[in-house]
């Protein structure tokens, strides 16, 4: 255990620096904008999944340990291990951000944050709590309803980490203006923390919103396959 978890510790601390990284850093000017933000933070799963992932399955995010409980496929008396080493992570990754961060002419932590989610005034857009809790609750159920699909049986492991990072890209895509993209709890909370204000008080949403869809697709995998193997000649593939 005490491997897998410095492994989820690792791994969570390599996607808020490179996710959150890439959007307080490199968004300068003619920086990398959106598109390239919602790249860094799938390339992070990906690289991280292929590199790491046959040792602790690289979850990297409470949503996702939490989806693969409901589906059955994690024991519970290993979700406070992998939680507490993914928020660690999380903070550290943060931190080294913020470290690189204030070497930047002009940065100021009050005012150009530090890549942290929010609604309403949080929002990059302006979006409201309802807007903002339905796409966390729904990106995160489809996020995590594609991990879990793509590490079942039937699953490429060849293809499984290109697949989620991809899905986590297209999750960046749709949601960035939204919420700045959580569906992360631990990638939320570290951020959080250091900036304070106003990303800490709406960080309760992206904790409810991101557990809410993991959960949810933990039994919708958990029906879907259920009924793929009640389907004579259907197999685990079909999922």
């Amino acid at each position: 255990m005490a491997r897998r978890a410095a492994v989820e510790a690792v791994g969570t601390y390599w996607l808020v620096l490179g996710g959150c990284g890439s959007a307080v850093l490199a968004t300068q000017g003619a920086g990398i904008g959106l598109v390239g933000v919602a790249f860094a933070f799938g390339l992070t799963v990906f690289t991280m999944a292929a590199a790491l992932g046959s040792i602790s399955g690289c979850h990297l995010n409470p949503a996702v340990t939490a989806g693969f409980w409901a589906a059955g496929r994690f024991p519970a008396s290993d979700v406070p291990a992998y939680v507490a080493a993914q928020l660690v992570g999380g903070l550290l990754g943060a931190v080294t951000v913020l470290a690189i961060a204030i070497g930047m002419p002009g940065f100021d932590l009050a005012i150009n944050g530090l890549a942290t989610n929010g609604y309403g005034a949080g929002s990059p857009a302006g979006f409201s709590l309802t807007s903002a809790l339905i796409s966390e609750t729904v990106l995160t159920a489809g996020f995590v309803l594609v991990i879990l699909a793509v590490t079942g049986k039937g699953g490429s492991p060849l293809l499984a980490p290109l697949a989620i990072g991809l899905a986590l890209t297209l999750v960046h895509l749709i949601s960035i203006p939204v919420t700045n993209t959580s569906v992360n709890p631990a990638r939320s909370t570290g951020p959080a923390l250091l900036v304070g204000g106003l990303a800490l008080q709406q960080l309760w949403l992206f904790w409810v919103a991101p557990i809410a869809g993991a959960l949810i697709a933990g039994a919708l995998y958990r029906g879907l396959t259920a009924e793929a193997a009640a389907i004579p000649g259907e197999g685990s593939d079909a999922v």
